[in-house]
Order: structure tokens, then sequence, then C-alpha cells
């Protein structure tokens, strides 16, 4: 699983890390919030295991901004605070899980393998089409078992329509997660989906007119 730490202690932060990776675990690591954000923005991730009291910006606008964004990630607290008016918060925000410090590293691991077994975790590998398929760990677009290359900003256009596959993508949804300039116009964002298109061996992009773009595709049994 891909993994996203937030933890502002050194040491605790190294400890969790280590121990997650010897347990087969792909993890990245924040001590600010700053920082998680930007993270966050670049790259895509199974579980989130944040902080509440960091630097900056804390692990409850943390992931307050995301929803804000209508981005869903599995969320683990880990916090020191005890306070039930906390405690609630956290669980309020959507958070699937709250583990109060200290704790054993083996239950981070079984809390971990809960929401694992649970299916809530979003699937690494998304099938857009016949033969396309997107890896959200690596961000990589698959025809049939090989890479298919890309440029940065369309891989970037491909990762936002895979994550919201079978939803409507519209256009200040491109501008904020691709362009991130509010003053991108609706027909620089159109032309640079055509030219994505025209690279790709299968046509699965479809132009919601007036709207944005979507995939929409269900692998048949």
């Amino acid at each position: 699983m891909k993994i996203l730490l937030l933890e502002d202690d050194v040491m605790l932060n190294r400890a969790i890390t280590q121990y997650l990776q010897s347990t087969n675990h792909e993890v990245r690591t924040a001590r600010d919030g700053t920082n998680c954000l930007r993270i966050l923005d670049e790259e895509a991730f199974e579980l989130l295991i944040l902080d509440i009291n960091v630097p900056d910006i804390n692990g409850f606008e943390v992931l307050e901004t995301l929803h804000g964004k209508n981005i869903i990630i599995p969320t683990i607290f880990i916090s020191a605070l005890i306070d039930i008016e906390e405690i609630s918060r956290a669980f309020e925000l959507g958070c699937y899980d709250y583990l109060k410090k200290p704790f054993h590293l083996k239950e981070l691991t079984l809390r971990i393998n809960k929401i694992s077994q649970s299916q809530i975790v979003p699937q690494q590998n998304k099938v857009l089409s016949q033969c396309y398929s997107f890896n959200s760990n690596s961000l990589t677009l698959m025809y049939n078992n090989t890479t298919h290359t890309l440029t940065k900003r369309q891989l970037q256009i491909i990762q936002l329509l895979a994550r919201y596959k079978n939803a409507t993508v519209n256009y200040d949804m491109f501008r904020e997660y691709v362009w991130r300039d509010d003053n991108i116009d609706n027909a620089t964002i159109r032309a640079e989906v055509n030219r994505l298109k025209k690279v790709l061996k299968e046509d699965f992009i479809t132009n919601i007119r007036g709207l944005g773009y979507m995939i929409e595709y269900e692998k048949e049994e």
C-alpha cells in the first residue's frame, strides 16, 4: 500500500516509516502540513497517516483541504490528544481510525490491515478502456501491460480523469488540478485534451459538451 505519513517528530517519523517499509508498504513522509499538501498535489496515495499538531497546517486542516477538493483518501489520525471533542472532530472529518500516542507499531499495522480488508482503499489499477489501465501508485498509463509514455501535463489529465472515472471532470477541476491557474480558458483545456486523445490508441475520453470530460467504461465480465 502506498502511504503518506505526516509526523513532525523526527524519531517517531523515522520509526513508523522503517516499520511500515519492513511490512512491505511504500511510504512518503512529511513533517509539516504545507509539505504534506504539496506531496498530495503531485502523487496519489492509498492511505494517509496524519498527526494533528504539526507545523504550518495541522492534520485536521490537511484533511479538510482534501475534502474541499473532493479528494477522499482513507485516513488514520495519530495524536497525543485525548480530548473527546478533538477525537469527535477527527471522525466528523471522515477519518477511518484514531490512534492515541504512544502506541505499539504493530497496533498501527492492525489498523491498516483492517482498512485494507474493508475494501475502502481505492483500487490501485483502474481499467480505462479495453486495452488501457492507469496505475495510481506509479502514475503510469498502461496499454496492454506496456507503458504508454505521455507528457507531464497529459499524464496529469489522465490521472484526474481516472480519479473521477464515470463522473464528469469539469473545466474548473482541470484548472485547479492540472494548470493550477484560474486564468486558463476552456479553449486551452480543450486543445490540450484533444492533443492527448490524438496520441492514444483508443478513444476513451468523452467530451461532455459545455461541461468538461469523462472516462466512462465498465469492464465486461
